[in-house]
């Protein structure tokens, strides 16, 4: 695999969808709002069970959330 491939996500932009804010989203998935903002900016990658669950708590697919970039 190519090791250049980048996780990206677009948490933001489905939780602003949703209007939830991160304290929120945070709040249903059972995590720190602090997790939430690391995730977004990338900092941090969540793992397959958080990603799943975020996906169900903004009623996306894992795919309409999370993708590779270069």
């Amino acid at each position: 695999m190519n090791e250049k491939l980048m996780l990206k996500n677009r948490l933001r932009e489905a939780r602003a969808e949703q209007k939830l804010s991160q304290t929120q989203l945070a709040e249903m998935v059972g995590v720190s709002r602090n997790t939430i903002s690391s995730i977004e900016t990338g900092q941090f990658n969540p793992t397959a069970k958080l990603a799943l669950v975020l996906c169900i708590a903004l009623d996306k697919k894992f795919e309409e959330l999370f993708y590779f970039d270069m």
